[in-house]
C-alpha cells in the first residue's frame, strides 16, 4: 500500500488533464463528453421504464424530460466535478500524494452529484465479493418471495415483476377463482361464435387454444386460460421476445451511425448473440419460476409464498444466458435498501440519515481511486463505461508518474508518455518519466 505521506510536486496538468494545459477548457471538455454520454444512457433507460410503468401521455408531456435531464445531470456532474476537484484539490495542497487524484476527488464530488438525482432513485451501493450467478440467485428468491408477500413490494419494482412473471403468480387478486373462471369461459363461447366460418388460422387458433386448456392444470393454479405446460412455455416465449426487442432496440443507434458506410452491420441488428442471450435470460427465468411454482403446488397441495424462495432461486440460474454485473449489482442493491426500509418500518433498524448518498459517495470515490492508481483491479466493464463517459480521458492520464506510489498505476500504460507543453510543467518534461 502507497504510504500517505509521499508526495510528487507536479501540478494538475501533468498529471490529470495532460491533453489541455487549462483547467477550466478541460472541465468544459469534460462535462460535454459527459452530458452526451448520459443522455445516451438515460433516454432509452427512462423511455423503456416509462412503457413499463404504462405511464400516461401527461406523464411523456410534463414528467419524461425534466427526469432525464435530472439523471443526465447527475451522470454528468459526477465525471465533471471529479475533474474540478482534481485541479482544486492540487492547488490547495500544493501537491500532490498517493490518495487524492483518486479518492480524494471523487468523495466531494460524487458526494455533490448525488444530491442531483432524484432521491427515489438512490439506491444503497456497497463494496461486494460474491460469484455472479450466486449473488442473483439469492437476489431474485428474495425479490419474489416479496413480490408475493401482500405488501411486500410496491411502486415500480412491484409493476416490473407483474409484468414479468405475470398476474397469475401474485396470490390476492381482486376477483374471486370462480369469476375469473366463468369470465374466461364467457370469453371463450365469445371467441367460438365470432371464429365459425371463419378461415384455417381461426382452426388453427381453436385447436392451440383446447391443447392449452384440456392439459393438467393444479386447482391452486390461477392461470386459467392455460394448463400448467402450455402456461410455461408461453411464458418463455413473450419474455423471449420481450429480451429480444430491447435488444434490438439498444442497438438501433450504433447500428444506423454506420448504416452508409457499412450496409452489412444492418443485419447484426437483429441477428446478434446478445439479443438472443437476453431473451434466453429473460424467458428462461420466467419459465422456470412458474414451472417450479406450478410443481411446488401440485407436490403440496397449496399456494404458499415461501414457494416464491424455491423458485426465485432456481430461476436465478437464468443469469448464466445473460451475465451482466450492472443488473446482478443493482437488483442487490435495491433489494438492501428494500430490507433496509422494511425494518425501519418495523422499527427493528435505526434510520440513518442521508445514508444512501454517504455510501454512494464512498463506493464510488474508491472505485476512482482504483481507476487512477490500479486500474488492473477495477472491472473491464466499469473502466470500459469511465473511458465512455470522458470520451477516452481517463485513459491518457501521466500514471508513470504515480508510480513512485507503488500501486502499478502505468501497468496497462507502459508505452503512454503524455505531450506535454513545458510552458505549463513545473518539473522539466524530460524528468517526468524518470521522477519516480
Amino acid at each position: 500500500m502507497a504510504a500517505f505521506s509521499k508526495s510528487i510536486p507536479h501540478n494538475c496538468y501533468e498529471i490529470g488533464h495532460t491533453w489541455h494545459p487549462s483547467c477550466g477548457v478541460s472541465f468544459v471538455q469534460i462535462t460535454g463528453g459527459a452530458l452526451e454520454e448520459s443522455l445516451k444512457i438515460y433516454i432509452p433507460l427512462y423511455l423503456i421504464a416509462a412503457i413499463l410503468r404504462k405511464r400516461k401521455l401527461d406523464y411523456y408531456i410534463h414528467r419524461l424530460l425534466p427526469e432525464i435531464l435530472q439523471s443526465a445531470s447527475f451522470l454528468t456532474a459526477n465525471g465533471a466535478l471529479y475533474m474540478a476537484f482534481f485541479c482544486i484539490l492540487r492547488k490547495i495542497l500544493g501537491k500532490f500524494y498517493s490518495w487524492s487524484p483518486g479518492f480524494g476527488a471523487a468523495l466531494p464530488a460524487s458526494y455533490v452529484a448525488i444530491l442531483i438525482e432524484r432521491k427515489s432513485r438512490r439506491g444503497l451501493l456497497t463494496i461486494y465479493m460474491a460469484n455472479l450467478v450466486l449473488l442473483f440467485c439469492i437476489t431474485a428468491a428474495m425479490y419474489m418471495f416479496f413480490f408475493r408477500c401482500k405488501d411486500g413490494l410496491k411502486g415500480f419494482t412491484f409493476s416490473a415483476l407483474r409484468f414479468l412473471v405475470g398476474k397469475e403468480e401474485i396470490p390476492t387478486h381482486s376477483y374471486a377463482p370462480e369469476t375469473a373462471y366463468a369470465k374466461v369461459e364467457q370469453k371463450t363461447e365469445k371467441q367460438e361464435e365470432k371464429s365459425r366460418g371463419m378461415n384455417l388460422t381461426a382452426l388453427v387458433r381453436k385447436l392451440v387454444d383446447s391443447v392449452c386448456k384440456h392439459g393438467p392444470r393444479h386447482r391452486c393454479c390461477k392461470h386459467y386460460e392455460d394448463n400448467c405446460i402450455s402456461y410455461c412455455i408461453k411464458g418463455f416465449i413473450r419474455m423471449f421476445s420481450v429480451g429480444y426487442l430491447i435488444q434490438c432496440c439498444l442497438r438501433i443507434p450504433s447500428t444506423f451511425r454506420h448504416l452508409f458506410t457499412q450496409p452489412s452491420r444492418l443485419l447484426s441488428l437483429f441477428y446478434n448473440k446478445e439479443n438472443f442471450q437476453l431473451g434466453a435470460f429473460l424467458g428462461s427465468f420466467v419459465s422456470i419460476y412458474k414451472g417450479t411454482s406450478c410443481f411446488l403446488r401440485w407436490v403440496r397441495n397449496l399456494d404458499d409464498e415461501l414457494h416464491a424462495i424455491i423458485a426465485g432461486f432456481l430461476a436465478g440460474v437464468s443469469m448464466m444466458f445473460y451475465k451482466s454485473t450492472t443488473i446482478s449489482m443493482y437488483l442487490a442493491s435495491k433489494l438492501v435498501e428494500t430490507m433496509y426500509f422494511k425494518g425501519i418500518e418495523a422499527g427493528k433498524v435505526p434510520y440513518f440519515p442521508h445514508a444512501d448518498t454517504i455510501i454512494y459517495s464512498i463506493s464510488t470515490a474508491i472505485c476512482f481511486q482504483a481507476a487512477v492508481m490500479e486500474v488492473q483491479t477495477l472491472r473491464p466493464s466499469y473502466w470500459k463505461f469511465l473511458l465512455r463517459l470522458t470520451k477516452g480521458k481517463f485513459a491518457v492520464m501521466n500514471r508513470k508518474v504515480l508510480d513512485v506510489f507503488g500501486t502499478g498505476a502505468s501497468k496497462h500504460f507502459q508505452d503512454f508518455i503524455p505531450r506535454l507543453d513545458p510552458r505549463y510543467t513545473t518539473v522539466t518534461p524530460e524528468l517526468l518519466t524518470e521522477f519516480s
